[in-house]
């Protein structure tokens, strides 16, 4: 098996709330990544139907107010539907056809409906080559005004996956600033770490070094775009909400760093794109030759992680009869 493979990290702007036409430029993308030769291609955190920005300049924490009534309304409507097994996808059936038919791995930040209500989660969805969705990892813990819209996740999807040369694992966002989630991926041979950002240099640029390092891995961090122009004109209150707005609210900054810490990608401008490189896991076992975090620097008779992969539920129904 060659030891190389290229990457693709793809900065995007949502068609902010609008998941169809969001979806048609990760498509869109998700081609051009293949027509360069990428195994993997990546997309900021909750790119579809997007991040929920407007909580911020809007009164996002006013109790049973109508406008962030009608805008969660709108988000739940135009969010992504995974079916119930998990492993086909509901919503993403045109890009799992497009990753089978390129021989393309995604590993695409969505907003995910769950099923059996109206609750959101931040999720961090892998398609793999053949369009399998292989894990959806829920974010665990949003952050700040993100918990006036999304649910807390679990450690479901906390999974690494084998690609080429590499094991590939996610996170999102202030995820990444998480030890233990980290060491849960570390332990499972991850080589390769793909952190998802809404967006902005200032979360990728110091961050992105010190996780390959740490990891002795290649680090894809990955943005959106959000600016006020980017925003769908079928969102509800729309002239209300654009005019609450500032121009711009994230400029990028996705990077790709090696396993030493240097910038194979140094973090982008505010522009949309996609960017591929080429990485080597021979760099991976040579940075390993002094600090392996779950191996020979480990000391699992001193302190060890236990990984809950239950997803969570209120309902667990035993049945006689079944």
């Amino acid at each position: 098996m060659p030891d190389t493979l290229t990457v693709a990290l793809a900065q995007l702007a949502p068609v902010w709330l609008d998941r169809d036409a969001t979806l048609a430029k990760v498509l869109d993308a998700t081609a051009e990544a293949a027509d360069r030769g990428a195994a993997l291609v990546a997309f900021g955190e909750a790119l579809v139907p997007g991040y929920p920005a407007w909580v911020d300049f809007t009164g996002g924490a006013a109790f049973n107010d109508p406008l962030q009534k009608a805008l969660y309304a709108h988000y739940v409507d135009q969010a992504v539907d995974l079916t119930a097994d998990g492993k086909t996808a509901g919503h993403l059936n045109a890009l799992g056809a497009l990753c089978r038919e390129r021989g393309i791995g995604v590993y695409l930040g969505c907003i995910e409906r769950e099923r059996r209500g109206h609750s959101l989660f931040c999720s961090l969805v892998y398609l793999d080559q053949s369009g399998t969705v292989q894990s959806v990892h829920r974010k665990l813990r949003p952050t700040h005004e993100e918990r006036l819209v999304w649910a807390q996740g679990d450690g479901h999807g906390l999974r690494t996956h084998r690609l080429g040369p590499f094991t590939v694992g996610g996170l999102n966002c202030w995820e990444n600033w998480m030890p233990l989630p980290r060491a849960a991926l570390y332990a499972q041979g991850e080589t390769l770490h793909v952190a998802v950002w809404p967006g902005s240099t200032r979360n990728t640029h110091d961050i992105t070094p010190f996780l390959a390092k740490e990891g002795r891995s290649y680090v894809l961090s990955v943005s959106g775009l959000y600016r006020r122009d980017d925003l769908a004109p079928s969102t509800p209150h729309y002239d209300e909400v654009a005019a609450a707005l500032p121009e711009t609210m994230t400029d990028g900054g996705s990077c790709l760093a090696a396993p030493d810490g240097s910038w194979v990608i140094a973090p982008l401008p505010a522009e949309e794109g996609v960017w591929t490189a080429e990485i080597d896991a021979a760099v991976v076992r040579a940075e390993r030759q002094n600090f392996d975090p779950a191996g020979h620097y480990s000391r699992p008779d001193v302190t060890r992680l236990t990984l809950d992969r239950t997803r969570l539920s209120t309902l667990s129904i035993e049945d006689p009869e079944a």
